[in-house]
């Protein structure tokens, strides 16, 4: 596969979106790697495994991708992929619940699992998470209702605007400040208002040169 020049890699979305549109495929591989890292968190605070998140990155960047000639700009590319994303994640749960006999409620689509219990860390998982605050504070996120720790995740790990989270969510801007405030006084008796984001929902780099792999496999 050939790499984009190393200029590129600073380009605005637009600029590379043109690239792609004009035949340049390869310049697809900078929005990937641009954007892996709020998809993980986003399938994460879904309580999706690791495993099960970089399949849906990858079928979100495809996605992406192949509907490219689509993409309005009638918001930003990164909050029309969160939304595929979500939406992604929404039907996986529903697939999971139907196996689970109903777990899943359809009203908290932007969220996911609904207990704590459900959430699982895998020896994976630790290896990437690895220090010991990532881990409380992740589990910390975790506790959260689904639909404070999705906003809460966009907002402060991922530092979407309240406009663009209002957009990727479906839900009005006044909601998202509701949903967020929420999060925090949830959190601040553990977290004491304080978080830093690197440590939560690490995407290791070497995952995100699998998903570019197997994302490139299918386009």
């Amino acid at each position: 596969m050939h790499k984009p020049d190393v200029l590129s890699s600073v380009a605005t979305d637009p600029e590379i979106i043109g690239k792609i549109t004009a035949g340049e495929k390869d310049y697809f591989e900078i929005l990937i790697r641009r954007y892996n890292g709020v998809l993980y968190k986003i399938g994460r605070s879904y309580g999706l495994a690791h495993d099960d998140v970089q399949d849906l990155m990858q079928e979100t960047h495809i996605a992406a991708f192949l509907n490219l000639g689509k993409f309005e700009e009638r918001s930003t590319y990164k909050t029309w992929l969160i939304r595929i994303m979500l939406n992604k994640c929404y039907h996986w749960a529903q697939k999971k619940s139907l196996k689970a006999d109903g777990v899943f409620s359809e009203a908290s689509h932007t969220g996911a699992v609904l207990t704590a219990e459900a959430v699982t860390f895998s020896d994976a998982r630790k290896e990437i998470l690895n220090r010991e605050l990532g881990l409380v504070l992740e589990t910390c996120i975790e506790k959260l209702p689904p639909d404070y720790r999705t906003v809460f995740v966009l907002r402060e790990l991922e530092g979407l605007s309240v406009q663009e989270t209002a957009e990727a969510t479906s839900i009005s801007e006044a909601n998202v400040k509701v949903r967020l405030n929420r999060a925090k006084a949830m959190l601040r008796k553990q977290l004491e208002s304080w978080y830093p984001q690197a440590q939560v929902y690490e995407f290791n780099l070497i995952y995100c040169d699998k998903v570019v792999e197997k994302v490139f496999e299918n386009i």
